[in-house]
């Protein structure tokens, strides 16, 4: 996907889910939160975009920094967190090399809403390291990915491309996501998207 175009025609069909959606992304933060009080720890939305799962984050409580490369979904996010009245650190960055743009470490809390199943396998595992890098002992990785298959647009990421890049982790869970898309761009794309959780091995 070619993310800065798609930004830059207004095309940003994921900011536009339903309660399905949200609700099985909540049920997976219920997970981590449970029995904690706020404040939750550092969480880290990597491909942040224009900050909505960032936001959501930091209104349940976590020390939020998100992270992309696209200026102008970045702009977007800052104008989000303004309106949304909250505090979150918005960095402009390479996800694949986390350290380098300065989002800070000790994260408990990564989420990806879609960002490693577009990545080619280099830059997969480059993300991974940079994840590994920041996350402490006792952190949650959670991964949105579309599955391996030729389509336009996105990549898709396998199972094993996941447990590759991430060696040092453990795929605990993996749960539909309800993620839907216009009908048009749902037959075409097929996302059937999962959300993919990882704890240290």
């Amino acid at each position: 996907m070619n993310w800065k175009l798609a930004y830059a025609i207004g095309f940003h069909p994921w900011e536009e889910t339903d309660l399905d959606f949200f609700q099985s992304l909540a049920s997976l933060l219920e997970r981590e939160e449970q029995g904690r009080e706020p404040p939750l720890g550092r969480a880290l939305d990597i491909g942040t975009g224009s900050a909505i799962w960032g936001i959501e984050l930091a209104k349940r409580g976590w020390e939020v920094s998100g992270v992309d490369f696209v200026a102008k979904a970045l702009n977007r996010g800052r104008e989000r967190v303004q309106a949304a009245g909250v505090e979150m650190k918005i960095v402009q960055g390479d996800v694949t090399r986390l350290s380098e743009a300065e989002v800070g470490s000790g994260f408990r809390l990564i989420l990806d809403t879609g960002t490693f199943h577009d990545l080619d396998i280099e830059q997969q595992h480059g993300m991974a390291r940079s994840v590994d890098a920041l996350a402490t002992q006792d952190a949650t990785v959670i991964l949105l990915c579309w599955p391996r298959r030729i389509r336009p647009l996105i990549r898709g990421v396998s199972r094993e491309e996941i447990e590759t890049a991430f060696s040092g982790w453990e795929i605990t869970d993996v749960e539909p996501s309800f993620f839907k898309l216009p009908p048009l761009l749902e037959w075409v794309l097929r996302p059937d998207e999962h959300w993919y959780r990882l704890r240290r091995a």
